[in-house]
Parts: C-alpha cells; structure tokens; sequence
C-alpha cells in the first residue's frame, strides 16, 4: 500500500503524504477494517488528485470519437442514424451534453 523512495544505504524514505497515509491506513486498521477493505478505500482517488492530464486526454479521445460519430451520421439517413445512436457510449453522450451546455451558455 505504501511504496518508499530507498536511500544508497537502504533506508525508506517517506513524503509527508506518504505518512498521512500511513496514519490512515494504522487508524482504519484500529477501527477493524481489514487490509483489503483499506486498500478499497485507498484507490478511491479524491477530487484533489485527479490527473487533469489524463483527463484532457480521456477527453480529446471522446471528441475524436464524436466527431467520427457526427461524420458518419450526416453520411446516413435515418435508419442508418438510429442504429449509429445505439453504438454511442455513455461517456461519449456525457461529453455531448457537457459540450452542447458550454455552447449555448
């Protein structure tokens, strides 16, 4: 759960948030969760650290695939478009509505 930068001589070194950590998983350990349900709670990453690189990645990826979808849907004609709408994921349709907000607002 805790991974220690190692000096030349072997000792651990821990950061600050490293040992917050720590505490964490000694006080949920008091309280009698296991170490799997703490290890639970740990890869649930909290709003402050979310990589906003991965996500402008996630994100430049989603508008790829709309604009693909938009593309091919004003090549198709209705029946064709009903069947491309079913393919369209949820994330994708999360980032249309988000987008389509930003537009008219």
């Amino acid at each position: 759960m805790l991974e220690a930068e190692r000096s030349t001589s072997n000792y651990r070194y821990y950061t600050p948030a490293m040992i917050e950590r720590l505490h964490f998983i000694e006080q949920r350990k008091q309280e009698g969760l296991s170490l799997i349900e703490i290890q639970h709670e740990l890869n649930i990453t909290p709003y402050e650290e979310i990589d906003v690189q991965m996500l402008r990645l996630k994100m430049q990826d989603l508008e790829q695939d709309v604009t693909s979808l938009l593309e091919q849907m004003n090549k198709q004609d209705n029946k064709n478009i009903e069947k491309i709408k079913k393919n369209v994921s949820p994330e994708s349709v999360a980032l249309m509505q988000s987008l389509l907000l930003l537009i008219h607002n």
